[in-house]
């Protein structure tokens, strides 16, 4: 009998459990209202429905969807106390429901509290740790584990070098090139012709209104002007008229015979790229797309540009880095850069060889431009800087961990070019797995490696963790280095530990702008100005000159000829731009002396000797013999007088370990540094066992018999 009735009232509860879901004013969030707690139908209005009610609704209907599972899972498992009184009033649930809800037009404020429970966060985070898991199972599925260094990796098939030129200058191999024709490669004439044109069309805007009017400017001016900047680099000063003054401390002869000091700020006041027209169009373009930050050194900048790729064919190893030019003019593209030496300046990224130093190709960072592809600056920068024309294939690229990425490497490889880098374990594309990962405390030199098609991940530990991605390594090939550790006793010790190739390869190749930055700071011609656009030139100026001394050491190479240094190199550059450039009206003596001196007595004629007079000798000169004490016939005899004497002898406060060399001056003959001179004719003239240019000269000049 009582199995009878529960089957009844089952069948009750699935006919209306049916009629539930086929309501459309059913869901998921109807409540369940026994009888025992329910009031009258009558009694439940729209009034008497609060947010309360509503609140507690979740737990009453989990409540309400266990329990008919339970009943038809297992109807006959026990008495059930009072089955068909709950189920019984399913339809006054419903109208309760029907007259307490909400139709779906209507907002509710109720829907917005559901979603902001405490419930619905728990929820979200269970499903975030769902994907998480499911991640993790995906990845060990896959395979992705930390590889140790026993386990034996695949090496990539190695890039085959096809230059599309020889490598090393492209000149001609037979000839012998001066350092003023390597120069010009870079600043030729048509760059020369560019600088005085676009500077006398400021030069003159400028000194309209003026008292002094703007005089010309002329090659041989601007030669000059490039000489002396050159010249400032391998004997700086504070300021620029430093180099033009008499006094003892600032006694420097060679600019004041090369161009007047305000000839020289004149021009470095005018120095212009462009033409003035060009540049009042460009502002007008200010806030537009058409706007061009760069319009003031545009011409030059394409020409060095062009000239550097030009004239040189990168070996097989290359490097991309950053480069910072000092400044701080008020610029909009100026940099800071926390990390660097140079902190405030012009941010350049440069392609360099990693064998030489050779600057290859850069541009001067100024911000977004044009279409961005959306893989990251450090992508299109790399990307920018190998569109060069004739590079040719088989390349080898070292980069940092600003640039490298997974997605570069791999569009890189595409095009020939293999690479190799640091990279941020944030990355996209980086392995996220923790199998066999470096444990927290682990020796000096655990390597722990991964490969995922063409990219290898490496991880190796020395003072701090480095993580490297490359295209063309192996993850280990037995390369060891040599590292200090402490023993069980505390002791320092030297011990081998082992390597990557990746690691070993980067440290040796990856210099190649830092390389090429050192060669620039030796002799650094950049001095301080107010305009930007000057500080770049100057910079340009360095890049000339440092290209043309590699294209210099390169050539000397190849035909087995001894190699200047830098600073020899640059002095005959210089002097060489001097003697094409421009000379003063009022030129300084041709034998650098001191001021206040005897030298300043002009020179005797070849065949008189001038006699002996207060005038002539001062009073701190050698004593001479005077022509009282000379016979008369021995006055007028030629070589009579001619005494060698020292110039420290006009000097005083000289350390005696000093002596042999202090205020020494270029021999007339030699060209050679000599302390000695004639006291007579007021030449610098060698006398020593290896050169007698004193006898030499005076013999050549009849002077001496």
């Amino acid at each position: 009998m009582f199995l009878s009735e529960s089957e009844d009232e089952l069948e009750e509860l699935h006919s209306d459990l049916d009629s539930e879901s086929e309501s459309s004013h059913c869901s998921l969030d109807e409540d369940y209202i026994p009888r025992g707690l329910a009031r009258d139908q009558e009694d439940f209005t729209d009034e008497d429905s609060s947010d309360e009610e509503w609140g507690i609704q979740p737990t009453k209907r989990r409540a309400s969807r266990k329990r008919p599972r339970s009943v038809t899972a297992s109807p006959v498992s026990s008495p059930l106390k009072s089955p068909s009184k709950k189920w019984e009033r399913s339809p006054l649930r419903k109208k309760i429901h029907n007259a307490s809800t909400p139709k779906k037009d209507t907002p509710s404020p109720n829907t917005s509290k559901r979603l902001s429970t405490p419930r619905g966060k728990n929820q979200s985070v269970t499903r975030q740790a769902e994907r998480r898991s499911v991640r993790k199972e995906e990845n060990e599925a896959d395979g992705d584990r930390w590889c140790d260094i026993d386990e034996e990796d695949v090496e990539p098939p190695q890039p085959r070098f096809r230059p599309d030129r020889e490598v090393g200058p492209q000149l001609n191999r037979t000839a012998n090139y001066t350092p003023l024709e390597l120069f010009q490669l870079f600043f030729s004439v048509t760059v020369i012709n560019t600088l005085v044109k676009n500077t006398n069309a400021y030069g003159k805007k400028k000194y309209q209104g003026h008292k002094e009017s703007w005089v010309p400017v002329t090659a041989a001016d601007m030669y000059s002007f490039v000489c002396l900047v050159l010249y400032m680099g391998i004997a700086p000063l504070k300021t620029l008229k430093d180099f033009w003054r008499g006094s003892k401390l600032f006694s420097l002869p060679f600019p004041a015979s090369v161009m007047p000091c305000r000839r020289f700020l004149a021009i470095s006041r005018s120095l212009h790229m462009n033409d003035p027209a060009v540049e009042a169009a460009n502002d007008q373009k200010k806030g537009t797309s058409g706007y061009d930050r760069l319009c003031k050194i545009k011409p030059l900048y394409g020409q060095i540009l062009e000239a550097s790729y030009t004239f040189f064919h990168p070996h097989q190893h290359i490097s991309i880095d950053e480069r910072m030019v000092a400044s701080k003019a008020r610029i909009g593209f100026k940099q800071y850069i926390k990390s660097k030496p140079t902190k405030w300046g012009f941010k350049l990224f440069v392609l360099a060889d990693s064998s030489c130093g050779y600057t290859l190709n850069f541009f001067v960072y100024v911000g977004r431009e044009g279409e961005p592809t959306g893989k990251g600056v450090g992508y299109d920068a790399v990307m920018r800087l190998l569109e060069i024309p004739f590079l040719g294939k088989g390349y080898k690229l070292y980069v940092d961990n600003f640039y490298t990425s997974p997605t570069l490497f791999l569009d890189l490889l595409q095009r020939k070019i293999w690479a190799c880098g640091t990279v941020r374990s944030n990355i996209a594309g980086y392995p996220k797995t923790k199998r066999n990962d470096m444990p927290v405390k682990t020796p000096r030199g655990t390597i722990r490696w991964i490969r995922k098609g063409g990219l290898l991940f490496v991880k190796w530990l020395d003072t701090r963790g480095v993580t490297m991605c490359s295209t063309l390594h192996k993850a280990y090939s037995n390369d060891m280095v040599k590292r200090k550790v402490k023993d069980a006793d505390g002791q320092w010790t030297v011990k081998e530990v082992p390597v990557p190739g990746c690691i070993k390869d980067y440290n040796q190749h990856m210099g190649g702008v830092d390389l090429s930055d050192a060669l620039i700071s030796y002799y650094n011609v950049l001095h301080k100005t107010q305009k930007w656009y000057k500080t770049l030139f100057y910079h340009f100026v360095d890049i000339a000159t440092v290209n043309a001394f590699i294209l210099h050491k390169g050539m000397c190479k190849l035909q087995n000829r001894p190699v200047l240094t830098q600073k020899n190199f640059r002095e005959q550059l210089i002097l060489s731009l001097a003697e094409i450039g421009s000379t003063p009206r009022r030129s300084a003596p041709q034998n650098f002396m001191l001021p206040a001196s005897p030298f300043k007595v002009p020179p005797a004629s070849p065949f008189k000797v001038p006699p002996a007079s207060p005038s002539n000798v001062s009073a701190t000169s050698p004593p001479s013999p005077s022509a009282e004490t000379l016979p008369a016939t021995a006055t007028n005899a030629p070589g009579v007088g001619h005494l060698p004497a020292y110039f420290v002898e006009q000097m005083t406060n000289v350390a005696p370990r000093d002596r042999a060399t202090a205020g020494r001056r270029a021999c007339v003959v030699c060209k050679r540094k000599s302390p000695v001179y004639c006291s007579t004719c007021q030449k610098t003239l060698c006398f020593t066992s290896f050169r007698n240019c004193y006898s030499e000269w005076h013999r050549g000049n009849k002077v001496c018999f």
